[in-house]
């Protein structure tokens, strides 16, 4: 087959600019091969070369005693004591989930699976994090059903529990959804695998499913804006099959055990050429590639393709050579291709070769550490105009405007096409501030959950990355978890405009400084820029994943307030409503400033809540939609009423941080009140659950008609 010729169009659609052009020349001093261009574009987009973030992701914390490995392998490991470790990670499919919902949300849950046990690690719980345009518009409806239908579909079938997550809807994700994968899993901590090749003339091993066209070119096409002619980049969204992965997983878990791996790296974004690339930069060492070996499902397929295919279901290892008969037999057991497609060379090159045609021959440390690394123009976001006066609102009026919007209305819709409970270890179930999973085989459990405020980063991004990991923190301690690690999923607009990269900038300066305040480093993680229809962006939506430890599953707060309980609130409420969800959902407004994290505060009154655990019947943390909706969420969930006393706006649903609600006996209220003055914790008794109605500030409405439309108004807002 002939190969088109280079020309500036050519390199064009490949998303490599002149300038990264030039560098090639420069690099390889010739004309690169189509395969080989196509090559560099993989290496060198956005995806998996982080050219336009590397210098402010070197800015983060990233380390601690409790850190094993950091960012750099395919996820992060973190101990968890008792020679036991847990591997996580956050990754984004947001692109080929806008062009095909149902096979991009699957094939993004399937890859972060990867990820983890790539690692050596069982997945033990996944979570999503989801961004979606305006309940009215007409991708939405279609966008949230094949997306909650593919990650559904795909983690129920491989057979691991989906115990958290968040959905928010906003006009801004209209033209580019946001489909965010986390996935942790458990393994011994002295028996953890990586991913750099060692040893010259091993063999280089290709495992899993066979290579098809699916998805060639997906991570040059999820390092680039949307037009116009979105529907043609279809082919570049992979299909999953989740009963491959869970061979695979099986297959490599065993393969692990038998000695026979040297290093090991799944094939996500770019397929064959990232993780061959990868593992030979990492161990300093060239790798051969024969592609006439690579199991393929087409045929007649190109270098080109097999080198870019993102088949799914895949991995590359290294073996040690005298153990290929037994490697072998495991993968045939298992019903998967097993197959030899080249060795490591001393020499730094990564020489591609296709019958009797050397298709490739490149330097391969200038396709990876190498690649190039831009310190884009930055401006600073605006500081926020003061917030001025607001419109009036009834108290149970601005209750119903939040409960009644799909973003904070119950989401059992969601979350029941998932299956919480398959492993049989899961303790608390999606829709509390984090889900629970116990350590299989002991007392000790890990808690989950992920966070963000995109109205808030694109007000004030350092305040706004500050307070997605302060809410994470928050979330893991209501549950009563110690909060260990975290994991980052950065998702914003073009980088190259200034005002984008300063949100950005801006995002990971108060990411960084509430990892280092917290002790929650963070370990792994994506960043997925390029998230821009017709020029315009996204909300700057830096997810953060976070884990915590319980050292025994009696020490988790999951009980739910009863009749007679009160409400007490921990924490300073100063009544900001910058921001605010009641404003967005209320009026339709977006104005004033995010509320500023005290990150001192944050430790303080988490510490205190974890001191105290055994004395709340139920606890949650303050956020979105401040007392009055984290109070009816509570009271909500025990079918029981509430009274609130206070009719003030800004003290039922102000948001300010480092804030918890817990429903107490009122026998404990005095010795609460006591440590709480001892500790320098604010607290204050704020009204009571039970009767049958909600009353905020002397307005009431039955609890029930409250409680239709908090479960209904999801579905019906979208119309599923």
């Amino acid at each position: 087959m002939t190969e088109p010729a280079i020309t500036p169009e050519l390199i064009a659609k490949h998303g490599i600019k002149p300038d990264e052009y030039q560098r090639i020349l420069g690099i390889i001093e010739r004309e690169p091969t189509f395969t080989e261009l196509g090559i560099f574009s993989a290496m060198w987009n956005e995806h998996c070369s982080y050219k336009s973030s590397k210098k402010w992701l070197r800015t983060l914390p990233t380390t601690g005693p409790q850190v094993i490995c950091g960012p750099g392998e395919n996820a992060g490991v973190v101990d968890i004591g008792d020679g036991q470790a847990v591997i996580f990670k956050m990754e984004s499919h947001n692109h080929p989930s806008y062009i095909e919902p149902h096979q991009g949300a699957a094939t993004g849950v399937g890859g972060i699976l990867r990820d983890v046990f790539t690692m050596g690690a069982r997945p033990i719980a996944a979570m999503n994090a989801l961004s979606f345009g305006e309940p009215s518009h007409p991708k939405t409806a279609h966008l949230v059903k094949g997306v909650v239908e593919g990650i559904g579909g795909y983690g129920n079938a491989f057979g691991v529990p989906t115990v958290g997550g968040e959905v928010r809807f906003h006009r801004a994700y209209n033209g580019n959804c946001l489909v965010n994968a986390f996935a942790a899993g458990l393994a011994d901590a002295d028996k953890i695998f990586y991913s750099a090749a060692s040893g010259v003339g091993m063999p280089v091993v290709y495992l899993g499913a066979k290579t098809g066209r699916d998805g060639v070119g997906g991570a040059t096409m999820a390092s680039a804006e949307f037009d116009d002619t979105i529907e043609e980049k279809r082919p570049t969204v992979q299909v999953g099959d989740p009963f491959t992965e869970k061979r695979l997983l099986e297959a490599c878990l065993e393969l692990m055990a038998s000695g026979s791996v040297i290093s090991i790296q799944d094939m996500g974004a770019a397929g064959l050429t990232c993780s061959a690339v990868e593992m030979g930069d990492k161990g300093g060492l060239g790798i051969r590639l024969q592609l006439d070996h690579v199991p393929q499902r087409e045929s007649e397929m190109t270098a080109y393709e097999m080198m870019l295919s993102e088949s799914q279901e895949r991995m590359l290892m290294v073996l040690k050579p005298e153990m290929e008969d037994v490697a072998r037999a495991i993968f045939v057991k298992w019903d998967l291709d097993f197959a030899i497609v080249g060795e490591t060379i001393p020499e730094d090159r990564f020489l591609i070769l296709h019958g009797n045609e050397v298709k490739a021959d490149l330097p391969l440390s200038k396709l990876s550490s190498t690649a190039p690394e831009y310190d884009r123009p930055w401006v600073e976001t605006p500081k926020a105009a003061p917030l001025g006066a607001l419109p009036a609102v009834a108290p149970l009026d601005g209750l119903r405007a939040l409960i009644g919007s799909p973003t904070y209305a119950h989401k059992a819709w969601v979350w029941e096409q998932y299956d919480s409970q398959v492993g049989a270890d899961t303790v608390v179930t999606p829709g509390l501030p984090a889900g629970v999973v116990r350590v299989h085989g002991t007392n000790k459990a890990l808690a989950f959950t992920s966070d963000v405020t995109p109205r808030y980063v694109k007000a004030n991004p350092f305040e706004g990355g500050k307070q997605a990991v302060a809410e994470a923190y928050r979330n893991l301690t209501a549950m009563g978890a110690l909060p260990l690690a975290t994991t980052d999923n950065l998702n914003f607009g073009n980088p190259e405009k200034p005002e984008i990269m300063g949100q950005f900038v801006g995002a990971i300066k108060g990411i960084g400084a509430a990892v280092a305040a917290l002790d929650m480093p963070i370990v792994s993680g994506n960043v997925s820029l390029y998230n821009e229809t017709d020029g315009k962006a996204i909300l700057p939506t830096p997810t953060i994943g976070a884990v915590g430890l319980l050292a025994s599953v009696d020490d988790v707060i999951h009980g739910q307030p009863k009749s007679g309980d009160l409400a007490v609130l921990i924490g300073e409420t100063r009544g900001h409503l910058g921001q605010s969800a009641l404003l967005a959902e209320a009026f339709g407004l977006e104005t004033g400033d995010a509320p500023p994290v005290d990150l001192a505060e944050e430790k303080r009154n988490g510490d205190f809540i974890r001191a105290h655990a055994k004395t709340f019947r139920a606890c949650t943390d303050l956020s979105d939609g401040g007392l009055a909706l984290a109070a009816f969420e509570m009271a909500e969930s025990a079918g029981t009423g509430l009274t609130l006393d206070s009719a003030n706006t800004g003290f039922l649903f102000g948001e300010d941080q480092a804030r918890y609600l817990v429903a107490i006996p009122a026998s404990a209220l005095e010795a609460l009140e006591k440590a709480a003055k001892k500790a320098g914790v604010p607290l204050a008794s704020v009204g009571r659950f039970g009767g049958n109605d909600v009353s905020l500030g002397g307005q009431s409405a039955p609890l029930g008609d409250l409680s239709s439309l908090y479960r209904n108004a999801f579905a019906a807002k979208i119309g599923l």
